[in-house]
């Protein structure tokens, strides 16, 4: 088994628990500032990067780290928003499958500005992830569009852009300079988030502990698919791959949560997860792929 697909699975293992570890959080903070206070759980990860031997440049290194600096300042924002999803109502088992469908966006932009080509399992993709979007929001009998799905669909978008940018970005540097860059992007809008929203009080151990957590499991994600780049995997197949990290979440969600889903969300959830797979879909005849043409590190998905 080759060592890429190896750490591509300790991505999805990863996120899949980033994707649900908010839920547990509740309502002791806000959702800016859980994304704020995880910051401290990218330390270690980007201290690990920074002794990196890879920090290097093949082409223009300030557009590369530019790049690669606003696409961690969006997926950033994109966390805040889905981290509201869940605490205004929404499932983690239906928020987390819903905004998996980010990869639908980087494909767009990748073929409208990057001229990749998509085959006919992606554009099916495509259709499903549209199909899920939709039987999300049919609960309202009034036909108004669920709370929580407005703010899922938040990050859908700039997770998408933020991929996009990724790929950009390492045109011009290494993956492991992209990936630094990417997660120092959330310190200063941590700090800038904690000047706007100050804690209130002392938080309990607990609080403190899952948004460390919180923190840590993203980017240990991002650096496992760093690491899955760098073991000749191909982004074309990696990346979106990693956005199958819902069939973690979900379970635990079902599980350990308690949480309970009809048929309408079962149908949504299963159109979302073979519309991430059929997205990820490399044909022989393809010349580029959805969030498969993307880089290394989101991810932030998530």
């Amino acid at each position: 088994m080759p060592r890429w697909f190896l750490f591509t699975v300790l991505a999805v293992l990863c996120w899949g628990l980033w994707a649900v570890i908010s839920r547990l959080i509740g309502e002791a903070v806000t959702a800016a500032q859980s994304q704020a206070l995880s910051t401290l759980g990218l330390i270690p990860v980007m201290i690990a990067l920074g002794c990196s031997k890879r920090l290097t440049a093949s082409g223009n290194r300030r557009r590369g780290i530019c790049n690669a600096f606003i696409a961690g300042a969006l997926t950033c924002a994109g966390n805040v928003a889905y981290y509201h999803a869940l605490n205004v109502g929404g499932k983690a088992s239906t928020v987390v499958p819903l905004t998996a469908l980010y990869p639908l966006v980087t494909v767009v932009l990748a073929v409208a500005l990057l001229r990749e080509g998509l085959n006919a399992i992606q554009i099916g993709g495509i259709v499903l992830s549209l199909a899920a979007i939709w039987l999300f929001n049919v609960a309202s009998v009034e036909g108004v569009m669920n709370r929580w799905l407005v703010y899922a669909l938040i990050p859908v978008g700039l997770w998408g852009v933020s991929g996009l940018l990724q790929k950009i970005s390492t045109n011009d540097i290494s993956g492991e300079l992209s990936a630094f860059w990417f997660l120092a992007a959330f310190i200063p809008v941590g700090v800038v988030i904690l000047l706007l929203q100050p804690l209130t009080g002392p938080l309990a151990t607990k609080t403190w502990t899952l948004v460390v957590a919180l923190g840590l499991f993203f980017s240990l994600g991002n650096f496992a698919i760093l690491l899955a780049f760098a073991r000749a995997g191909k982004a074309s197949i990696i990346a979106p791959l990693a956005g199958l990290y819902p069939v973690v979440s979900v379970p635990i969600a079902i599980t350990v949560l308690g949480e309970k889903i009809g048929l309408r969300e079962t149908l949504g959830i299963v159109a979302a997860l073979v519309s991430v797979a059929a997205l990820a879909w490399e044909g022989s005849g393809a010349t580029g792929t959805s969030r498969p043409a993307i880089s290394t590190k989101h991810e932030t998905h998530h």
